[in-house]
């Protein structure tokens, strides 16, 4: 059975459009799964004990780097094991949540989880679906138009760090329902949700499938 790892990063519980889609995916999904809700169970930040604990043996550790070692040991293993990825990442103010970037400082390691070229991640052409939701609209044309630094940051590190086969599924406009001047778009809205749960539907579908043969 395909082993998934899927990473929630919404800092909301409840009504998240990030964690809806992701569990649209989940409920296709046909493997296993290890989960982490990043938003329930934030990653503690990167430290000086955690970087300078790379640099020397674990016998010469002290009491810090050998917990921060131990730490990122854990994650890395969780992403080294899995045949598929699943990140679910809200955009906060224009960005990722500091949530998930502190994921990603931890297992980012190089010579481990990563090497010069994408072809030398010892990951690289795992497949990963990427679920964004933001809250307006950031595409050519927008008024918001190159403020969306979640996405081309998140594309970047998957595809050209990891070496990912990477698969985004993109729902935006999530405040409408919410924001009075956004009223004349929840159509669009609710369009752009739609579609981004079948997409995610469509997409485990096609992993479980393509994995399970």
């Amino acid at each position: 059975m395909p082993h998934l790892l899927h990473i929630d990063a919404s800092a909301v519980p409840s009504g998240s459009i990030s964690r809806g889609v992701a569990g649209t995916f989940r409920d296709a999904w046909e493997g296993t799964v290890t989960y982490r809700d990043l938003g329930a169970r934030p990653i503690p930040h990167l430290t000086a004990a955690g970087i300078s604990a790379r640099f020397a043996a674990a016998a010469d550790h002290d009491a810090e780097q050998a917990t921060a070692a131990f730490l990122q040991d854990g994650l890395a293993r969780e992403l080294e094991e899995a045949d598929a990825y699943l990140f679910a990442v809200p955009m906060y103010n224009y960005g990722a949540p500091s949530t998930f970037k502190a994921w990603l400082d931890q297992v980012m390691i190089a010579g481990r989880t990563f090497g010069m070229t994408p072809a030398e991640s010892p990951i690289a052409g795992r497949p990963a679906t990427l679920v964004l939701s933001r809250g307006g609209a950031y595409g050519p044309g927008t008024p918001r138009e190159g403020w969306d630094f979640a996405d081309p940051y998140l594309r970047k590190i998957l595809t050209e760090v990891f070496g990912l086969d990477l698969h985004v599924i993109t729902a935006e406009l999530t405040l409408a329902d919410s924001v009075p001047a956004m009223a004349p778009l929840r159509e669009a809205a609710a369009a752009s949700q739609a579609a981004a749960h079948a997409a995610a539907r469509d997409h485990a579908r096609k992993l479980s499938a393509k994995a399970l043969v």
